[in-house]
This record gives C-alpha cells, structure tokens and sequence, in this order.
C-alpha cells in the first residue's frame, strides 16, 4: 500500500540468531520520487540531511530524538535558534553531533558521511538535482549507504503523510507514524471541513511574504504550493498563484500595490545567527510578542505595502516560518484560517492544537509565540 516491498534479508536473520540482536530485515523502500531504494531496516544510524528533520525525529522518536542521528546538516540552529536552544536544554548531547554543510551549496562532506556508517541518509527532495549532478548516490552505494529522499517542502499537503510513513518505516516506528498522520489530517479536515460546508464564502487576496525582512531585497514569496497552497486550502486567494511559476519566486512591489490584497501574512524566525539584529519578524517558540508586532509594523512601512488594503485596515499577521518545512504545516492552515475567516473559526484554537502536538508526540514543552498579527485582539 505505501510502496513497501519485504524481502528478509539471510544476512540480518543470522545475526539477529547468533548475537540476540533485534530481528533486521531488508526492505525496498519507495521514496518520495519514486526511487526504489533498499534499506535494512530498523536503521539504527541516520544522517539527516537537514538539521531542521529533527521535527520529524522527535515526533516518532519522542523519549530519544537524537538516538539514532549520527550527522545532521548545521541549519537547525542557524534557522530556527529558539527551538534549537529549547531541545539543547533538555537534550545537550545534541550539541556533540557531527555537523555538514548541504548538498544543494556543495558543502556536504561524503567522506565524513561515510566515516559514519550510517545505515541510511534522509534528503530532502530540493537537494535531489545538486545529489545526482554530483554523484553522490552512485558513491555511497558503493560503500553499502542508501539514501531516502522525502518531502515536506516542496509539496508539503501532498507529500507530509507518505512522508512520515517512510521515516516510519525506516524507524520500526509504523504505528506511531500513522497516529501521526491521523491527527494530522483530522486537525486538516477541522479547516476543510468547516469551509466545505460553509459553501460559497469570500476569499480574501493574500499576499505571503517569504522572510520578510530577512533582506532588504522586495519580495520573496510563494506560488502555489507550501504557503501558497496553505492560503488556498485556508479559504483565500493567494495572490502571487499565477505570478510564480513555481513554489518559491519573487514578486515586485508594483504587483503588490496593483494587486491591493486584503490580507499580508509574513513568515519570520530567529534569524540572528544569519543575519544579527535585522528587520525579520522574530516568531517563534516563547517569542516576544511585542517585539515581533513592532518589526512586523515596521515592515509595513516598505514602499510595496504603504497604502494598501490590508494594511490600512490592519490584516497584517506574522506566521513561524517552520511551518513550511515541517510536518506541523496544519497547524499553520489553522491560524491563516482564523485569520482570514474569523466568523466561521471562532472556536478553532491553533495553539491549543500545536499544544497538543506537543504533548502527544515531542519531548519538549510547548511555548506559545508562533503568531503575531496588528489587528486588535488577533
């Protein structure tokens, strides 16, 4: 059903006879391009090709997150540092794991990777060209290292459930992986559903500010898909669908004023490691609301947003970038939701929904601050 294809693997039977070793097999795994790939499985020594996968970790490998990472790529904590500092608190061996840089700039180290064993390296599909222009795969197949691709970026609606089922199915971690995915798609449907039944409703024009602020270039955006794709599925229209091609592009102030749309939604983190005391909106776990809705405000005052709807009449909200590389994204459906239709989701209550999250499947306590928005009373 899930692309999955058991073949007991001789080799792992006998050790798992001779040593008292946990019963291993050999799987074909269908990633999430369609590569047919052959992992032993449960893999016990992974590289994350992304340091920010460690959301997907945590969520099936709750009471040890970091147990089977032996490399992870140096973005977690340059991307997201509130969240980085909050698992570094509780889990402070993390700090020792072996960092690379990332296929996609050319810095990922292959011998280092390999110095590792791993059993597997998990990518994400954005790196999929720069992997095979290098070659990588061909050389780590050599040395007996598969390599997974999976997606929570590029088409995050349509590829967060199978997505986890595959890590699921790496981990030994089936059963949680689909109780995942259930309260992922029940806390979608609390959105579609509502909205379905609602029938014709008006759909605000939304305008999504890529890392608003991040430069002072105006301004990154998404066409549909991730964020993009969330608007829509939110009940509105996102007004840069037919300007990108693609899912990430720019669009230029004189389409923002032209367009005049009814809703600005900027998404921002702890960027000070990357960019130190610049204009991004702060948003995050146990961020500063006040000082998030103040850079948010200032923001505003960019020559692309000066007199426009959204802004004169104060739909300006500030979103946690994360969301758009994690499997937590129906959260991020909710709260835009909210926003957009305030009078059929009154009762829906986004954070109560990540709280739960939280406490149903990370290791780390919730802290509210993901939001921020100049409406009175948002």
């Amino acid at each position: 059903m899930f692309g999955f294809n058991k073949v007991v693997s001789a080799a792992a039977f006998s050790l798992a006879l001779f040593s008292g070793a946990a019963f291993a097999e050999t799987v074909t795994v269908k990633d999430i391009t369609g590569r047919e790939v052959q992992v032993n499985v449960p893999v016990e020594r992974v590289i994350l090709g992304e340091g920010r996968q460690i959301y997907f970790t945590a969520a099936l490998d709750t009471d040890a997150p970091f147990r089977r990472v032996v490399g992870w790529r140096d973005d977690f904590k340059k991307a997201d540092l509130d969240g980085y500092n909050i698992y570094l608190e509780k889990f402070p061996e993390m700090a020792k794991i072996p960092t690379f840089g990332g296929m996609k700039d050319g810095t990922f180290d292959i011998e280092q990777a390999v110095a590792l064993k791993p059993d597997v390296i998990i990518m994400n599909t954005e790196a999929k060209s720069a992997t095979e222009e290098s070659g990588y795969i061909e050389k780590l197949a050599k040395v007996g290292i598969p390599l997974v691709y999976i997606d929570f970026r590029e088409k995050p609606i349509q590829n967060t459930d199978e997505s986890m089922r595959i890590i699921g199915k790496l981990f030994g971690k089936e059963a949680r992986a689909e109780e995942f995915v259930t309260f992922h798609d029940e806390q979608l449907a609390r959105v579609t559903n509502v909205l379905a039944k609602a029938g014709e409703v008006d759909k605000p024009v939304v305008f999504m500010e890529r890392a608003g602020g991040y430069s002072d270039d105006c301004c990154m955006s998404f066409g549909d898909e991730n964020f993009g794709k969330m608007v829509e599925l939110a009940g509105g229209v996102n007004m840069a669908k037919d300007i990108i091609p693609g899912t990430f592009g720019t669009v230029n102030p004189e389409q923002i004023i032209a367009s005049n749309p009814d809703q600005v939604i900027v998404t921002g983190s702890n960027w000070e490691l990357y960019v130190p005391g610049g204009k991004w909106v702060g948003v995050g776990p146990g961020a500063d609301s006040k000082v998030a809705t103040q850079k948010l405000a200032a923001l505003m005052q960019r020559p692309a947003f000066t007199g426009i709807k959204a802004v004169e009449e104060g739909n300006v909200h500030a979103i946690w970038h994360q969301f758009y590389n994690s499997p937590y994204q129906f959260v991020a459906v909710q709260q835009i939701a909210k926003w957009l239709h305030p009078e059929l989701f009154e009762d829906l209550d986004p954070d109560a929904t990540f709280k739960e999250l939280h406490d149903r499947f990370l290791p780390v306590a919730y802290h509210s601050g993901y939001f921020a928005s100049l409406k009175a009373g948002l």
